[in-house]
């Protein structure tokens, strides 16, 4: 058997790419794309690819060069997961939440040849280009506008759009098949940050194999059948919306793209186009638990939705299915190419009483099929912790789907697989049938809407100011993003009649930062609370931060209540 060799005819790369060649000739007649009045069928939207990525190479868009786009979750996004990849090159979505001094340190890390840019976002890419460098030691990227399809705006002879690059994109017999052959199924496929708001950002590299991989094992992991009906409700910029935009294409299925996630665009759309499957942080479970009751009336098959992030409580699980949702939680985060872990149902939890469900409901779950193996290990020695449901370790993993490594950082990439697994670094448990729950999070990640933010970056930027001589941030409970920011500040001696509130700082913060990143809430302190060796004890702060809530009737503004703040803090 040693001298059967590998051939052009039994070893072929692994893409996703190529379930969109699949999707155009299995499914002709099947509706891919809806956005608004917009329809597509796979056969355009493969045209539609085809066509775009002609007109790329024809602007010399080789292997390995990368392009951006900043969108929401629109025709072109979706589109551009095939197009840009089909000529060799890398997509970088870029999360349309993030401020322009943050998009600058991406794009210049990144150095794309072409931005695409929606035109909702406009001004703030002409913000973004004043702050990258005048001097042609990093040429600026291309930037090409995304008007809506049917938009009668003529882009000037200078300029080059979306759509105009589709209408001019000239495909050949020969060409189009090879758009589908990538040299190396380890070429990356996509670039996706997972802060940008550092001077050493985190740039992902995604592989087309380990793309291909996830995408298939989602699939398997959710139960999706042929045919689905996908709402876009996660942002395609948040790791290429799990894989999804491959997905859908693998299933024959149709995407129901919508510019902004509101309560009623959701329903309308279930009701309109017989949504079956959507996914979404639990920050979207309350817009559905806040919607127009006029608009929560679908009560035919029960819409499967996937939802990762910050783990939602029992009580919201329920209340979302009450209302026509089937919920799964998963666990995923961007090094993994998506979600790793799926709380596959078992039958006999049927039996149990309906908080029990609601409890083991919450639980992360276990490894998918493509995930080689998954354990929680003791961080000091490396040993894998009992699996009772209580003993704390960090959860590690390993398997094909991980990606290649950070941009530009071997040192980070080093770290991450150190000991021969991604460290997640996420705090949890395993249980005695296998399935993970995290329990807590190291380095203080706080999840805001299903957003990471580093409460170290947050930290850097109070330093910075002038009048702070201590700072910690931890999170704080919030109604609507499940957390946010809570700092703790002390002020250099004689500096309190300075900064006469709260919302000074706040204020300072929205202007060096996104806003997203933002504390709600700033107390104030003489001293915080440390150690024999001199740490901040931010176990003890978070103690505090948990009697800090957001007005559950004001979720939208900062106004904040306390309950018995005084009485936490004389426990110090």
């Amino acid at each position: 058997m040693d001298n059967l060799t590998l051939c052009e005819a039994n070893n072929v790369p692994l893409t996703p790419i190529t379930f969109l060649k699949r999707a155009s000739e299995c499914y002709p007649n099947r509706t891919s794309i809806i956005y608004g009045k917009t329809r597509f069928t796979w056969p355009q939207t493969y045209d539609r690819c085809c066509h775009l990525a002609a007109s790329l190479l024809s602007l010399n868009i080789t292997r390995n060069d990368v392009v951006s786009i900043l969108a929401p979750n629109v025709p072109a996004m979706y589109e551009m997961h095939f197009s840009v990849p089909m000529t060799g090159a890398v997509l970088n979505p870029i999360n349309t939440r993030l401020d322009a001094k943050t998009i600058a340190i991406i794009i210049r890390h990144a150095e794309p040849k072409i931005l695409f840019v929606d035109h909702e976002f406009a001004p703030l890419i002409q913000e973004v280009l004043s702050l990258l460098p005048t001097d042609e030691s990093q040429p600026h990227p291309r930037i090409i506008f995304i008007n809506e399809i049917d938009s009668t705006t003529n882009p000037s002879s200078k300029n080059l759009d979306y759509e105009g690059l589709i209408r001019k994109g000239e495909t050949t017999p020969s060409l189009s098949p090879n758009m589908f052959l990538v040299h190396n199924e380890h070429d990356p496929i996509s670039l996706n940050y997972t802060s940008g708001t550092t001077a050493d950002p985190k740039g992902v590299v995604v592989s087309h194999r380990g793309a291909y991989l996830s995408a298939l094992s989602l699939i398997i992991g959710w139960q999706m059948g042929i045919f689905p009906v996908y709402l876009w409700t996660l942002p395609m910029f948040h790791c290429n919306g799990w894989t999804l935009p491959w997905s859908v294409a693998a299933r024959g299925g149709t995407n129901v793209c919508i510019r902004h996630v509101t309560a009623p665009e959701i329903y309308n759309n279930i009701e309109l186009h017989g949504v079956t499957h959507m996914s979404c942080v639990p920050t979207v479970f309350r817009f559905l638990l806040e919607g127009d009751r006029t608009n929560q009336s679908h009560k035919s098959l029960p819409v499967q939705v996937l939802t990762g992030g910050s783990s939602p409580p029992a009580v919201l699980i329920k209340k979302v299915e009450q209302l026509g949702f089937q919920v799964m939680h998963g666990y995923g985060l961007t090094e993994a190419t998506g979600p790793v872990l799926f709380c596959e149902w078992q039958d006999e939890w049927n039996k149990l009483p309906e908080h029990q469900q609601m409890q083991l409901q919450q639980r992360q779950g276990v490894r998918n099929l493509t995930l080689a193996d998954v354990d929680v290990k003791n961080t000091k020695t490396l040993e894998s912790v009992p699996r009772d449901g209580k003993t704390m370790g960090e959860i590690v993993i390993k398997g094909s789907i991980l990606m290649k490594g950070y941009l530009k950082n071997p040192k980070a990439t080093s770290e991450a697989f150190k000991h021969g697994w991604l460290n997640t670094g996420d705090i949890g448990v395993i249980h005695p049938d296998g399935y993970v729950e995290i329990k807590d999070r190291s380095k203080d990640i706080i999840i805001s809407g299903g957003e990471n933010i580093s409460s170290i970056e947050v930290e850097k930027v109070l330093y910075m100011h002038q009048q702070v001589l201590e700072a910690a941030v931890v999170a704080m409970p919030h109604p609507l993003w499940g957390e946010t920011p809570c700092a703790f500040v002390v002020l250099k001696n004689g500096e309190e009649e300075l900064v006469t509130n709260e919302g000074d700082l706040i204020k300072y913060c929205r202007e060096n930062m996104p806003h997203f990143m933002c504390p709600r809430k700033v107390v104030f302190f003489q001293e915080l609370p440390k150690n024999s060796n001199g740490k901040i004890l931010k176990s003890k702060l978070r103690d505090i931060a948990k009697a800090l809530v957001v007005k559950e009737d004001d979720a939208g503004s900062k106004k904040v209540h306390q309950r018995s703040v005084e009485h936490v803090i004389s426990r110090l």
